[in-house]
């Protein structure tokens, strides 16, 4: 099939579209999510299981998007559309659009936390400040509406203008050059941390498994980390396959962007807990761990302000990488279905995503009515937690749950493997293919949606 619009563009070449796809792929979740999991769920037990649950379920969710992509080169909706004309099925695929543009709004938020943090690091900030004093300088930061808009704004409008360079231009251009920048400036963090003082204890930690330390809510969380890590369920891998040549091998691409996004989340655990175990520091204090505690990281080691700065750079890299991603997915149904230019649908996509962003952006202090709208088992939620909830736990599960069904039962297993054979004619794993993406993936899918629902605070 030819392109619906021919301003959806093509990736030029193969490395492209991997470093594109793994930076969609790596973002704050891991670089800032992924250490504070393993520090909430008992360390290397669940590097373990994280690494099945990648190897297992992950990526093979992935190639069954990838080929949807691919074979209709189109945008989620399109791909229903084109596949299962007339049904239910495009519905999913509006879910996906509407998740890539909800996430857009407040990942762009937290990504701004990136940049304003990156300044203050440099600039010594936080220099001799008492712990107390880092945290109250954060709750200060995120209660500046001026300051939070701002950052937001400045993240999108980043977004935006790669955007506008099309695929070859934009994403692929800036993705090969971002994507090495980060795995650098990673290893040179890396390559500090662990020759602090004391930074044994924290690899022991992180690379020797404690198997009293595993528990069911540990496992479902390693499920969790490595579906939302590599950015399944909301459209993005479809729309990023349905750039691909049909001469590229899909197995091979996804084998290369798990590996990739299962590097850089490995390395942000030796990054982080050598450093964490060096300054006396608990591994399960959770989600402040970046914005709160790695300040007082910083203060107490050689370079603190450069290996901090160092950090934060590598975090807004991270961010913008995946936000480009996210918001592609309505730019691409727009210019797929309703024709617009890629020009037109990337200001309407970044430009409603930043308004819908605003809220969010004010949630966190700035307006106290914003900032506690529910209470789900004594936790509150403000409303860029409600927006993460919505868009960035449920919507993501359905859209791949949804996606292994309709591969495995409504599109069929022939299509698929057929789909597989265009860039790898050798293609031999059926059996193996086809039950995990026909059984496997829906059941442990479905089972961690039904966790999800009576445990809405499991990832939070």
């Amino acid at each position: 099939m030819q392109p619906a619009n021919a301003e959806r563009g093509q990736w030029g070449s193969r490395l492209g579209f991997i470093f594109a796809a793994a930076g969609s792929a790596i973002g704050l979740g891991n670089v800032w999510r992924f250490p504070t999991t393993v520090g909430q769920n008992g360390g290397a037990v669940f590097v373990l299981v994280y690494l099945l649950a990648v190897v297992g379920l992950s990526f093979f969710v992935m190639i069954a998007e990838f080929s949807l992509g691919r074979r209709t080169q189109r945008n989620p909706v399109g791909v229903y559309k084109t596949l299962a004309p007339g049904s239910a099925w495009k519905y999913l695929g509006v879910l996906g659009v509407l998740t890539g543009w909800g996430i857009s709004s407040f990942y762009s938020v937290v990504a701004g936390w990136t940049l304003g943090y990156l300044w203050k690091t440099a600039v010594g900030a936080f220099n001799q400040a008492s712990a107390d004093q880092i945290a109250s300088m954060f709750g200060s930061f995120v209660a500046d509406p001026l300051t939070q808009i701002s950052l937001h704004f400045l993240f999108m409008v980043a977004t935006v203008l790669i955007l506008m360079g099309g695929i070859k231009g934009g994403i692929e251009r800036w993705s090969k050059i971002l994507m090495p920048l980060l795995l650098g400036i990673l290893v040179l963090l890396v390559v500090r941390s662990v020759t602090l003082p004391n930074a044994g204890i924290g690899l022991e930690y992180y690379l020797k498994p404690d198997w009293s330390k595993l528990t069911g809510r540990g496992v479902i969380a390693a499920v969790g980390q490595a579906f939302f890590s590599l950015s399944l369920g909301m459209g993005t891998m479809i729309t990023y396959g349905s750039y691909l040549s049909r001469r590229e091998n899909l197995v091979t691409a996804a084998s290369w962007v798990c590996a990739l996004d299962t590097l850089i989340a490995l390395l942000a655990g030796f990054a982080i807990f050598p450093a964490l175990f060096s300054v006396g520091l608990e591994p399960s204090i959770g989600a402040g761990l970046i914005f709160v505690v790695l300040p007082n990281i910083f203060n107490k080691i050689f370079l603190g302000n450069l290996f901090g700065a160092g950090f934060f750079l590598l975090l807004a890299i991270a961010a913008i990488t995946s936000l480009i991603s996210i918001v592609e997915v309505p730019a691409a149904y727009f210019i797929d279905e309703r024709k617009w230019t890629r020009r037109k649908a990337v200001l309407v996509s970044g430009g409603g995503a930043f308004l819908a962003g605003i809220p969010a952006a004010l949630s966190l202090g700035a307006v106290p009515g914003l900032s506690s709208l529910l209470t789900i088992e004594n936790r509150t939620y403000g409303f860029l937690d409600l927006m993460n909830l919505l868009f960035g736990q449920y919507s993501l599960i359905i859209g791949s749950l949804g996606v292994a069904i309709f591969v495995g039962w409504k599109w069929g297993l022939s299509n698929l493997f057929a789909e597989l054979r265009e860039g790898n004619p050798d293609f031999r794993a059926e059996r193996l293919f086809g039950f995990f993406i026909k059984f496997f993936c829906p059941i442990i899918i479905a089972l961690l949606l039904i966790y999800l629902i009576f445990n809405p605070n499991a990832f939070a």
